[in-house]
């Protein structure tokens, strides 16, 4: 029995930001019409229309008054780092005092702080904690959320912070090994260490399928740039797509490296000039911004206008974690898009769909409501125009996951 969503106001299905690869989006491309039904089978979006088609009508359906919501993709959340135990509470108000992320690196806190608590978690622990944030995302309107580890930095306790990502529940999830984070106490150069992820952890990772993404922090003072781009090519060797934390606090070279190793995104991208952003625009680099990072560390923010206006493509997400961006709060992450970035409201809105589904290349697969694709829906009764506009509101968006309702406020 499939699943008939009737009397939708106004659907947004991003079909158009698609077909453009999510480069140079307009209100066009968010592919708006009125007064449509969408017909789900087997988790898929099998019909979108005004009047059902005669080889549907005959089956039997379940019926959802939609009450002229506007109905849009799921939010896609392509960077958190979201399986993580303790805070860094002490650290924020550090930084307020004028204390660098650097300096506190160096003092044996920032990453490394979260590390001791994390290694000290049960699994157990883990899941309960990472399942509430992503109940959390999921009451706002997201349908697929990227996790990293990173926070453990040894065999033992990174292969069971993926194994935390493979046991939540609710959302699609996408694991990234992000071993390469910070370097543990256990070694003394960044090079041993990316060698001991080459050789011992990659492996196992790959063996036992807790992730097919490998992530790297590249920056002055961690991970440097030439050991950095060995230990991508082994991983893409082992058959991992790769991704970057890329040119945040200094232009250390993150940028160039995704794009010569043709890596699935660039996260941050604070530092680049014109010469990488017009290298992003040609290249298939999705380019992630991560505004609430920006504006917790007090730095400048990304160049997202002059990257989509020379072509590139562009995605948002919370890079949620406990040191430098705590917040879960899509809206803010959007105002801030829109207020400092200059981001136009379709850009934001192809920026949690279409953009973040190719950073995680699940672009064939959710983003944008076609025929065929995953049924990851944000039902509301908002006019679009008002999304990402008002922060902290109460979530009144009921949300389908795989054709399955995930969220409904009135429950």
């Amino acid at each position: 029995m499939g699943i008939l969503l009737k009397n939708i106001s106004t659907l947004l299905t991003l079909q158009g930001a698609r077909e453009k690869h999510g480069r140079h989006i307009v209100e066009e491309d968010l592919s708006i019409s009125h007064k449509q039904s969408i017909l789900i089978e087997k988790d898929k979006i099998a019909w979108i229309g005004n009047k059902l088609p005669k080889e549907f009508a005959k089956k039997n359906h379940k019926e959802f008054d939609m009450k002229g919501m506007t109905v849009l993709p799921g939010f896609v959340e392509c960077h958190t780092h979201l399986i993580f135990a303790g805070d860094r509470a002490a650290e924020f108000e550090m930084r307020n005092q004028g204390v660098s992320y650097q300096e506190i690196a160096a003092k044996g806190g920032g990453i490394l702080s979260t590390m001791k608590h994390t290694r000290g978690s049960s699994l157990n622990d883990l899941v309960k904690q990472g399942q509430k944030r992503v109940n959390h995302f999921i009451s706002q309107g997201v349908t697929t959320v990227e996790v990293k580890s990173g926070y453990a930095l040894n065999l033992k306790d990174e292969l069971k912070v993926l194994q935390a990502v493979q046991k939540l529940e609710g959302a699609r999830t996408v694991a990234t090994f992000l071993g390469a984070h910070a370097l543990p106490p256990e070694f003394s150069t960044y090079e041993s260490y990316l060698d001991f992820l080459s050789e011992k952890v990659l492996p196992e990772v790959k063996k036992k399928k807790l992730a097919r993404r490998v992530d790297v922090f590249i920056e002055k003072g961690f991970f440097p740039k030439e050991a950095s781009e060995k230990y991508l090519r082994r991983a893409q060797e082992l058959g991992f797509d790769v991704l970057i934390h890329a040119d945040q606090m200094t232009l250390s070279g993150g940028a160039d490296t995704a794009i010569k190793l043709g890596a699935l995104s660039g996260d941050h991208l604070l530092q680049i000039t014109d010469k990488e952003i017009k290298a992003l625009a040609k290249s298939e680099v999705t380019c992630v911004m991560l505004p609430s990072a920006d504006l917790y560390t007090r730095t400048k923010y990304p160049p997202a206008k002059e990257l989509i206006e020379a072509g590139a493509r562009v995605a948002l997400a919370t890079d949620f974690n406990p040191g430098t961006s705590p917040t879960q709060d899509l809206n803010l992450v959007g105002l801030l898009a829109r207020l400092e970035m200059k981001m136009s409201l379709p850009q934001v809105l192809a920026a949690y769909t279409v953009g973040a589904a190719y950073a995680l290349n699940l672009q064939n697969e959710v983003g944008s409501l076609e025929v065929g694709k995953s049924a990851d829906l944000v039902c509301t009764p908002q006019d679009w125009r008002t999304l990402f506009y008002s922060v902290g509101e109460a979530s009144e968006k009921q949300v389908f996951i795989r054709g399955k309702k995930a969220f409904d406020p009135l429950k």
